[in-house]
């Protein structure tokens, strides 16, 4: 589990897939200009504080998804090339790609974990959060959000009015079983709470082939 900052404030989560890749998703530096300074922490529960075993890296480069285009929900996917590689410990691991690209069931009970918000007028949570979310029926998902949501690329849960990702979520993964199966991409932006928006995820195993071609 990462946090991606910049200017030492989180604002995304991420995976560690390689000792010096990290995935999340493209918009989380949307707004970031050359003399902002990128980096990500690992090993992390509370961000605040200076844990032991907390390692931050700098990022040496990032790069989108060639098809992102920046305020568009489709291909909303990113690698982050760390300066150094991480330390693989007991706090510090690397999660593991889905081998193939199938269907995630629906009604499947998956995890996300993140320092977002934990309801829409909170701050950001200092301490890492872990949620247990119900995975929806992807034509259930492309009824509420039309042309943003695409079946191939995404999977989606169901908010049930006390759980959610939010704000400052983007790019954590979704968690079922024993693999990462998705990122946090998008929620209805007013109330990541609303019961009637299913939250939105990237499907990392639509995107396996590019993830494997850069980073080797």
């Amino acid at each position: 589990m990462v946090s991606v900052q910049i200017n030492r404030a989180h604002v995304c989560g991420g995976m560690l897939i390689k000792e010096d890749y990290v995935l999340t998703t493209a918009h989380c530096v949307d707004a970031f200009t050359g003399n902002d300074k990128l980096e990500v922490v690992l090993g992390a529960h509370n961000i605040t504080q200076k844990e032991p075993q907390q390692q931050r890296i700098h990022v040496q480069k990032y790069i989108k998804y060639p098809c992102y285009k920046k305020n568009k929900r489709p291909d909303d996917i990113m690698l982050l090339k760390l300066k150094t590689a991480a330390k693989l410990n007991n706090a510090v691991k690397v999660l593991d790609l889905p081998k193939k690209n199938e269907n995630i069931p629906a009604r499947q009970k998956c995890s996300i974990a993140g320092w977002g918000k934990t309801s829409q007028n909170s701050s950001w949570s200092s301490v890492l959060q872990e949620v247990t979310l119900v995975v929806q029926f992807n034509f259930e998902c492309k009824k509420i959000w039309n042309d943003t949501f695409d079946n191939p690329s995404m999977i989606c849960t169901v908010p049930d009015g006390k759980k959610a990702f939010c704000q400052g979520d983007s790019g954590s993964p979704l968690i079922c079983g024993n693999a990462a199966e998705g990122i946090a991409a998008y929620t209805f932006r007013e109330n990541c709470l609303n019961r009637k928006y299913p939250e939105v995820y990237m499907k990392i195993s639509y995107f396996n082939s590019w993830i494997k071609q850069v980073i080797g």
